[in-house]
């Protein structure tokens, strides 16, 4: 019988997993392979045999949360449709997994960096955006998508323990009612919007407003 060896006891797909969990409850500072060993009762060896470093593993890591993103079907739907999905998807998944807005940000997950710009530019095309324009347009929806997912992730992180998102904003829509009346007219004009907004409503309000421009550009 042949001896059944450390990664053989493994698959990518555990490590991946079992990478994800630490992510999320540690960010990516928590993320070692000596502690991802140790939470899979296995030697570093076994874990190289499937991953290269670190990067291919954050990498991968992003790719299996994003993977409906990613494999999104824009058959029967229109392109602003599609670009909505695929900006609801990034959000929510971002909002669950906060280490990934920084991972796409950078190099690590280029994969799925360009093929998320790939699917909006495909979509940016589509509504017939001039071919000029349409690395700016893809940009911004990319840009937008990231920066607000990004920053209501970390918004989110910041609040105090104990303190809901209720409590937050409503202290910091009675900040902004109090201000100067002519100082400040718009802030103390929308306040009691901040107090009870929507977090995925304002983010595709922004997102409509952005295609509302590219209709414009056509």
């Amino acid at each position: 019988m042949a001896t059944r060896t450390a990664h053989d006891a493994l698959s990518r797909d555990r490590i991946v997993d079992t990478a994800i969990e630490m992510l999320d409850a540690g960010g990516e500072s928590g993320l070692t392979f000596r502690a991802l060993s140790t939470r899979l009762k296995t030697g570093a060896g076994a874990i190289y045999w499937h991953v290269a470093n670190k990067d291919e593993l954050l990498a991968a890591a992003t790719g299996a949360v994003l993977a409906d993103v990613l494999r999104g079907d824009e058959a029967d739907t229109t392109p602003q449709d599609a670009i909505r999905a695929i900006a609801l998807g990034m959000f929510d998944a971002i909002d669950g997994h906060p280490w990934i807005g920084g991972q796409l940000a950078g190099l690590a997950s280029r994969s799925a960096s360009l093929r998320i710009i790939e699917r909006i530019g495909q979509q940016v095309q589509a509504m017939g955006m001039p071919a000029g324009q349409r690395f700016f347009a893809a940009s911004a929806l990319y840009s937008f998508i990231l920066g607000v997912a990004g920053q209501n992730a970390a918004n989110a992180r910041a609040r105090e323990h104990g303190t809901s998102r209720a409590e937050t904003l409503g202290a910091e829509a009675q900040l902004w009612a109090n201000l100067d009346a002519a100082e400040f007219p718009f802030l103390r004009g929308v306040a009691a919007q901040l107090g009870d907004h929507d977090d995925r409503e304002q983010f595709l309000a922004g997102i409509d407003l952005i295609l509302a421009g590219i209709g414009i550009a056509r």
